[in-house]
């Protein structure tokens, strides 16, 4: 299927690895220019070797290295975004960063990183990048989230800021429509990739992870980057143009809730 997506123009924040990584891929290998943004420039530009292999071209594919839970690195990703393939069509907001433990014991400084790394971003990025939507007549806000941010679980401040960012895409939603500017959310399940959380308990704690897919993924098996990537370009498109202020959930039914 012709997704209707060549040159168009994407930024994808957090895309030096995972869902991030793969949502860029995916863009790009259906024709869109695509700006990936991450703090690390060494990890940075192995992915943009990895998304220009499946570019249409290798002009096709930037980076800008920024501090994304700053307002001046959101800044400098959106503006290089749109300079460089004279505007912007498609925003995915993919930095999520969420440390504590329980109530008592995460601090308010654990809470504001949260706050900084996940929600902030997002807010900023979207404000910056509607402008440049309206003037091209119209563009898509892609918002990942988590199944954690629909019903309980994960770590409690990963579970409110996720949950922030599914209201936050509604309400955009509502407020963007009359723009013809659409805005979804994608709640992802347990994904692995390398560097990535799972990657991680997997190696420290082989049967810990294999006792938890058994027990909570009913495919038995961990969901892959690229299977979240695939959909994320798929609601970005003119093919999705009647979906907006929808959660997709991708988790394989591994969550429980009904809706």
């Amino acid at each position: 299927m012709d997704l209707g997506l060549r040159d168009k123009v994407a930024l994808i924040t957090g895309s030096s690895r995972g869902l991030g990584l793969a949502s860029a891929a995916a863009l790009a290998a259906e024709g869109c220019h695509v700006m990936l943004t991450a703090r690390g420039a060494e990890q940075l530009a192995r992915a943009v070797d990895q998304v220009r292999s499946v570019a249409s071209s290798a002009d096709a594919v930037a980076a800008v290295a920024a501090d994304l839970s700053t307002a001046e690195g959101v800044a400098r990703a959106v503006e290089e975004a749109a300079s460089r393939f004279g505007g912007l069509d498609i925003l995915v907001n993919n930095m999520g960063l969420a440390r504590g433990r329980g109530l008592v014991d995460t601090s308010d400084a654990e809470w504001q990183e949260a706050f900084d790394q996940t929600l902030y971003p997002a807010i900023r990025a979207s404000r910056l990048a509607v402008p440049h939507m309206r003037a091209r007549g119209g563009g898509a806000i892609v918002m990942i989230t988590s199944i954690w941010g629909r019903e309980s679980g994960g770590r409690m401040t990963y579970n409110a800021v996720k949950a922030a960012e599914t209201s936050l895409s509604k309400s955009l939603a509502q407020q963007l429509a009359p723009h013809n500017i659409r805005v979804v959310s994608v709640a992802p399940g347990s994904i692995l990739f390398p560097g990535g959380s799972w990657h991680t308990r997997q190696q420290t704690d082989p049967e810990g992870s294999a006792e938890f897919v058994k027990r909570e993924l009913p495919f038995g098996r961990f969901g892959r980057a690229d299977e979240v990537g695939e959909v994320v370009a798929f609601l970005a498109s003119p093919r999705a143009s009647w979906v907006s202020g929808a959660s997709v959930v991708v988790d394989g039914c591994q969550s429980k809730s009904n809706l």
